[in-house]
């Protein structure tokens, strides 16, 4: 296993323990996303799953439930992680040319980190993220060029509904290196 399927899997199994945390009266509390409850904040996250399968000729089939659909999703971007021909096959992204696998890991795996704080925050979870994603994420997020930082922050320009960052949130300078990251993205920490 590579180390872009391994930081996959070990992101995806956080996340999906967080799915099945939570309580079915929590689906629809409020996510730090302004405009998604906790349901809103997977099914995000199942869709971009959907996404990155699309070049490689994958669907996902719908599902019933928010865990369930996690899951399937995880499963199949699992499978694809573990075939070299597709994990290698290079499609066009937003930010340019990337292999399957590359864009799941800029991406998605990314997103479960992300986007495992937002479901935690709504949810009352443990909102700690790992410490050595915290600073990948801080790495590569810090070093975006402000053009593009300011292309993430603007609501649609990756396409209708997509909104990668909001507005940054100041934090302390002296601030844990996860709540800088956090205020980075838009989230209040």
């Amino acid at each position: 296993m590579g180390e872009i399927a391994e930081r996959y899997r070990r992101r995806a199994e956080a996340f999906e323990r967080k799915v099945a945390a939570v309580r079915p009266e929590q689906w629809d509390n409020q996510s730090p996303c302004e405009k998604w409850t906790a349901r809103d904040v997977v099914d995000h996250v199942v869709t971009m799953h959907g996404v990155m399968l699309t070049p490689v000729a994958r669907k996902l089939e719908p599902a019933d439930n928010p865990l369930t659909a996690f899951q399937e999703a995880r499963a199949a971007v699992e499978e694809v992680l573990d075939d070299p021909v597709l994990a290698l096959t290079e499609t066009d992204t937003p930010t340019g040319p990337l292999t399957t696998e590359q864009h799941v890991d800029q991406v998605v795996s990314d997103d479960l980190v992300l986007h495992g704080w937002d479901l935690a925050r709504a949810t009352g979870q443990d909102e700690t993220m790992d410490p050595d994603d915290v600073e990948r994420l801080w790495a590569s997020a810090s070093a975006v060029p402000a053009d593009v930082m300011e292309k993430f922050r603007t609501p649609g320009a990756f396409g209708e509904g997509i909104e990668v960052y909001g507005p940054e949130v100041v934090v302390p300078v002296e601030a844990p290196l996860q709540d800088r990251l956090l205020g980075l993205i838009g989230r209040q920490p």
